[in-house]
């Protein structure tokens, strides 16, 4: 029997304790709607890290994280019409929703009340081949390099969503608490619509980066914000964030968490963070609409995402570097060369 090579959670652990193990595991058969997709590169998301550590409960075990799978159709079920072998796609965070309930059926699918996960619910990409509905996986640009693409895939649709759901218009001024992966993508589409952008980060490289991209200020929280923000968007897992963040936008202002997993949130002054019709939002997943309009706004901008590669068996070793905030951009694994 065909076997492949995938980095495997059993128990959540610390980073520190590289919870992740090497193992060989049967090849997976697609059934009639799915595609087997050989695995080029998948991106290291800050929610691996917490499903590794156990934030997030872990739904089955042993279980193969990653979901910003970049790769190539190897073979695909008789229901696939979409896509045929030797086709470059990715597969998002949001592995299948089930089409029924009152959310999907007006367009929510984010929000479906039996979702599925890629990497989460479903195996995911630290491997050399995922299964995925064909329903749910993107095309990847022709003129985008795999690396470049995956990041786009969970960093960057959810900062788009984020994005959107904040009301920033052109010409506004957004500010960023949290530099990672998702951010950097979302100043360069930010920047596009001639945005002012301020950005709030503890680590001097990611501030590094903000500045390279083109921030018009750059600081930590205990510093003012140049003016109030028209919109804000907190990528750091820290709920503390929340009030002083949401006491800096303007009148009339929105604050997006963008985060799957956060820590508690302090108690809200109403009259200095909620009053003046300020509004304060979450980010639940995504819909693929929007994967596919991101991946066409990136190549229109283009978005250039930066990247470190890490081997598949450097998989602990990426995250360890992610929860620690040495990794400026994304980190991605790099699986196969096709």
């Amino acid at each position: 029997m065909p076997t492949m090579q995938s980095m495997a959670l059993f128990d959540p652990a610390p980073a520190e304790d590289h919870p992740l193990h090497l193992i060989d595991s049967p090849l997976p058969t697609p059934g009639v709607n799915d595609a087997l997709i050989r695995i080029e590169v998948c991106g290291v998301c800050r929610t691996d890290l917490h499903i590794a550590e156990g934030d997030l409960p872990l739904r089955q075990s042993p279980l193969i994280p990653g979901h910003q799978v970049v790769g190539v159709v190897a073979d695909h079920g008789k229901g696939v019409l979409g896509f045929k072998d030797g086709d470059r796609v990715g597969v998002a965070w949001l592995y299948s929703s089930c089409m029924k309930c009152r959310y999907c059926r007006r367009g929510q699918e984010n929000l479906c009340s039996s979702p599925q996960f890629t990497g989460y619910t479903n195996q995911g990409g630290y491997a050399e081949y995922i299964i995925a509905p064909a329903e749910y996986i993107y095309p990847i640009p022709a003129g985008m390099a795999s690396t470049a693409a995956a990041p786009l895939l969970c960093a960057g649709i959810i900062g788009y969503r984020a994005l959107t759901q904040s009301g920033l218009k052109k010409n506004g001024t957004l500010a960023l608490y949290g530099f990672g992966a998702s951010a950097h993508i979302v100043l360069q589409i930010a920047a596009y619509l001639e945005c002012e952008v301020y950005v709030v980060s503890r680590s001097l490289n990611h501030r590094h980066l903000a500045r390279e991209l083109g921030a018009a200020w750059v600081g930590d929280i205990s510093q003012a914000l140049p003016r109030p923000p028209d919109a804000s968007i907190i990528f750091a897992p820290s709920g503390d964030l929340v009030p002083p963040a949401m006491k800096a936008l303007d009148r009339g202002g929105t604050l997006v968490l963008a985060g799957v997993h956060m820590s508690a949130i302090p108690s809200l002054n109403y009259e200095q963070t909620i009053f003046y019709e300020r509004t304060l939002k979450s980010v639940t997943a995504n819909t693929r609409k929007d994967g596919h309009s991101l991946l066409r706004l990136a190549e229109q901008i283009p978005v250039i995402t930066h990247t470190r590669e890490f081997s598949l068996r450097d998989a602990n070793q990426a995250l360890l570097q992610l929860k620690a905030g040495e990794i400026s951009g994304s980190a991605v694994l790099r699986i196969s060369n096709h």
